[in-house]
């Protein structure tokens, strides 16, 4: 998708608080993006506590997506935080700004200009259909994960508005990307 090097033109710094919880996996990776596929850069023993500054989805680990940005600047499974629920215990990343560190932090939020700008680069589809190299979008450039897209919570076709609202809900994991890759160099 286009959407990753927009981000980079249009996110913003912001930081928040964060609260620490044990890990439960034996030796668990930090990793630079939220998903496997990123590089390690630290691990955690079990019984570990981390500090989660802000929280985004990712790859599924044992059918849970949510990935914890830690206050070391990397992302680990949620699957492996013992955080008490199943389910976001912080802000999203990018949703509030949450993610802070102190090696710096790039890529937060993105304000509605931003978005704008993302939505106008995308184009609009209101129902799912192949994209130019045949993978399957809706809305501003939304990739569908599941058959018919029924991953998304909103009614085909959808409305402009509704499109926007379903970008919105995308940036955070696009964002978190960018931002784990411009925190490792």
């Amino acid at each position: 998708m286009k959407l990753f090097s927009l981000a980079l033109f249009t996110a913003l710094s912001a930081t928040s608080f964060a609260k620490t919880y044990p890990v439960t996996g034996n030796t668990v990776n930090c990793r630079s993006g939220p998903g496997t596929s990123y590089g390690v850069k630290k691990s955690y023993q079990k019984g570990q506590s981390v500090s989660i500054s802000c929280q985004t989805s990712g790859t599924s680990v044992s059918g849970n997506n949510i990935w914890d940005k830690t206050s070391d600047g990397c992302y680990v499974a949620d699957y492996y935080i013992k955080t008490g629920v199943n389910g976001y215990v912080t802000t999203k990343c990018g949703s509030t700004g949450g993610g802070g560190g102190s090696s710096g932090s790039y890529c937060k939020k993105i304000n509605t200009a931003g978005v704008n700008l993302v939505a106008q680069w995308e184009g609009f589809v209101p129902s799912p259909k192949p994209d130019p190299i045949g993978l399957p979008t809706v809305g501003y450039g939304h990739l569908c994960q599941k058959k018919n897209c029924a991953e998304v919570k909103y009614k085909f076709p959808l409305s402009q508005t509704t499109a926007k609202q379903l970008l919105s809900d995308d940036l955070p994991k696009y964002t978190a990307c960018l931002a784990g890759y411009l925190n490792s160099k």
